[in-house]
């Protein structure tokens, strides 16, 4: 079977790549073809399409903008023109390997679905899409297996399907787009940043204000490929993000707060906090699995092992999204219930106050 371009790659517009698994940026060659001594001229996408066969010109297009395509090791657009003797790449963030979206009945928890789409919560635990060592038992797969009786939804084609991301042990609402044109614009709609987005999460440490913005690039921890980490705006690296925040309850050391997305990065949220001192609480990629304030008592100590045992992943939950129907223009906004393993925490935290 000819290996196919992946799936994630189109969500490159709005979302970084392994954003749920936070793995590091590796590249693997995936293809490498040599351009005959005469080779006409000939658009690269065109060209891959000759020699790959089992792929569609829209997917290698999408590669091409993921900057996944190269000639002599360097990214190039689809319309670049191959010459003779030029050696084009397809280089891909996985290693190479022949898979495709399986269907698995997995349970969803649906809030709503029509012809043209799907609003999903997805629980705390689970991996969205396939990849870095998950290639089975994902949101995607599980989704694959709802719509397996669909004739227009195809798993593996990147023109239908989820349209952003949330991290593997975050809860919460995502979008699935069952239709190419509901793709289109509910994908326009995340780029021009026109969606709503509210998270709630709980952070160590009080605020000074209730109300606050943070600003700065997240991009790929040079010291710690795992991570992600905040650069200057006007830096020229990483990608530029946007977070505001507000302060719903105070617990004196640590906070409940809600926080509203201009952009949506790889981890932006836990490194955006982070970079102002308020990492999130149990978030064991970022050290707040640690204790970061409060006394040091034997007593408080064994109630800050109970909280992570309580809810043993960051706390961090989707909890609406709003954006305008692909198809008939409504304005559609959705909540999500806090999860019971957060709710149960603040619970804990409300009794000590």
């Amino acid at each position: 079977m000819m290996n196919r371009i992946p799936y994630e790659i189109d969500i490159e517009q709005e979302e970084d790549l392994y954003a749920e698994a936070g793995s590091p940026a590796e590249e693997h060659e995936h293809w490498r073809i040599v351009a005959d001594k005469g080779q006409n001229t000939m658009r690269v996408d065109k060209f891959l399409m000759v020699h790959l066969g089992d792929t569609s010109r829209n997917r290698i297009q999408k590669a091409a903008e993921a900057g996944c395509i190269r000639v002599g090791g360097k990214p190039v657009k689809s319309n670049y023109k191959v010459k003779p003797n030029d050696v084009v790449t397809l280089v891909l963030d996985r290693p190479k390997r022949d898979w495709e979206i399986v269907p698995e009945d997995i349970p969803l928890e649906i809030v709503y679905e029509d012809d043209a789409l799907m609003v999903i919560n997805k629980p705390a635990g689970m991996v969205v899409h396939p990849g870095c060592g998950n290639y089975s038992g994902t949101l995607v797969n599980a989704i694959a297996w709802h719509l397996k009786d669909n004739p227009l939804f195809d798993p593996n084609d990147p023109t239908v399907g989820l349209v952003h991301r949330i991290d593997k042990d975050t809860s919460g609402l995502l979008v699935v787009a069952k239709t190419p044109e509901a793709k289109t614009s509910l994908c326009h709609q995340f780029f021009v940043k026109s969606t709503k987005r509210l998270y709630n999460a709980l952070v160590w440490g009080p605020f000074d204000q209730d109300d606050g913005r943070i600003e700065g690039n997240i991009g790929r921890n040079p010291k710690d490929r795992l991570q992600m980490a905040i650069f200057p705006p006007d830096s020229e690296i990483g990608k530029p993000a946007v977070t505001h925040y507000h302060v719903v309850e105070r617990f004196g050391p640590v906070t409940w707060v809600e926080c509203r997305l201009e952009t949506g990065r790889t981890h932006q949220i836990r490194v955006h906090m982070k970079s102002i001192g308020h990492t999130l609480f149990n978030d064991e990629r970022y050290g707040g699995n640690e204790i970061l304030r409060g006394n040091l008592s034997s007593s408080y100590r064994q109630f800050i092992h109970n909280c992570f045992e309580l809810c043993p992943r960051q706390v961090l939950h989707a909890r609406t999204l709003g954006f305008v129907h692909p198809t008939s223009g409504e304005e559609m906004y959705f909540n999500s219930e806090i999860p019971e393993d957060i709710s149960r925490l603040l619970d804990k935290w409300r009794k000590i106050q």
